[in-house]
């Protein structure tokens, strides 16, 4: 008896959800809003680089630079799919083995500490190569927003700490 109330009560709920939704007239419109489109206008900079008053040429420079940089990530992307993958299989028969081999073992730290490495070089050549397109007090302008997202993110981290403490006691 109690199953039959219950299913019938979750019936009756969906149902009335489901009317409701249909007679709010809730439309599906999916195209962007006039604002929207003004602040993603096409071939606009995005992110941080938005607020430093760009021209016309250094966005050009810049856009360029990070095309090269993503056609590199793009064209090899199978590659390091498959690399990942090998290296994943690497990692899990050293986890399932009776015994752990640690000669394989710091051969897979390595591999990815060289990889991580090579990740590090082209991120600090990729911002190079971009300070070099921008203004002395573009840069200037650059390295406080960064410092203030770094200070927020500090702030961030900082409160999530003292909140998982509040929440140990308990």
């Amino acid at each position: 008896m109690k199953k039959l109330l219950l299913g019938s009560v979750l019936a009756a709920s969906s149902i009335f959800t489901v009317t409701a939704c249909t007679s709010v007239n809730a439309t599906t419109d999916t195209t962007p809003t006039a604002q929207m489109q003004k602040n993603h206008k096409d071939g606009a900079m995005k992110g941080p680089m938005s607020k430093l008053d760009l021209t016309a040429t250094q966005q050009a420079q810049i856009k360029a630079i990070m095309q090269n940089k993503r056609g590199d990530r793009t064209t090899d992307r199978a590659a390091h799919q498959a690399e990942r993958a090998q290296m994943d299989q690497q990692i899990q028969a050293l986890t399932n083995a009776s015994t752990l081999n640690t000669a394989a073992l710091n051969r897979l730290a390595d591999q990815r500490a060289a990889k991580e490495k090579q990740r590090f070089i082209e991120r600090v050549q990729t911002q190079h190569a971009i300070a070099q397109v921008l203004t002395a007090e573009q840069r200037a302008k650059m390295e406080q927003m960064k410092s203030e997202r770094q200070e927020k993110g500090r702030k961030h981290s900082k409160d999530r700490k003292g909140h998982d403490k509040q929440h140990q006691g308990m």
